[in-house]
């Protein structure tokens, strides 16, 4: 029971914020305006859940083009601390080797779900008659993921079915994501 309690805490917290280091690394290479200026609600939410981890990682890692590596590094070592803990808490027995790569699918695995969350919320501000300041920002995330498909999906009935249909490759995606995970750690 203590191990499921642990589990659940570390999960949502290490998820909220390596989540938010992934947005943030998504919306610096989007070039997304966070500033407090933008009067972006969502940069300023980011940044004060990721400065502590990113600012300092950034004096080591240097960008890579629009890449921010630091916001890459602090997302995947949240999620190793975290399997770290659990392994720890779980006796510890073997396996050790499996962490980096727990890491690396738990991380896809975040970014699958933070570009479904995106998506939905991208979906229902578009519903709402008056633009708002985070409809814009969720459609600069979404945007450019909705237009391949676009380009291959027309309107059904003046209906834009593109949300839809990039909800559903995300979950694909998941599963794939979910069997190579399986896969990756009977080799480990």
């Amino acid at each position: 029971m203590l191990y499921q309690i642990v589990s659940l805490l570390l999960e949502v917290a290490a998820g909220l914020v390596s989540g938010a280091c992934l947005l943030r690394l998504y919306m610096q290479a989007l070039r997304v305006p966070m500033s407090v200026r933008s009067g972006n609600p969502l940069g300023r939410f980011v940044f004060a859940l990721t400065d502590w981890i990113v600012l300092p990682l950034r004096r080591v890692l240097p960008a890579l083009g629009l890449l921010d590596s630091a916001s890459l590094a602090a997302a995947f070592l949240l999620q190793l601390a975290k399997f770290a803990v659990l392994w720890l808490l779980a006796g510890a027995g073997g396996g050790l080797f499996a962490l980096p790569v727990l890491a690396l699918f738990g991380l896809l695995s975040m970014a699958i779900s933070g570009l479904t969350v995106v998506v939905i919320v991208y979906a229902v501000l578009s519903w709402l008659p008056t633009p708002s300041v985070l409809g814009g920002v969720m459609a600069r995330l979404v945007e450019p993921l909705l237009r391949p498909i676009r380009s291959v999906l027309p309107l059904v009935g003046g209906i834009d079915l593109s949300p839809l249909v990039l909800l559903l490759l995300l979950q694909v995606a998941a599963i794939v994501l979910g069997n190579l995970q399986a896969m990756a750690l009977q080799i480990v």
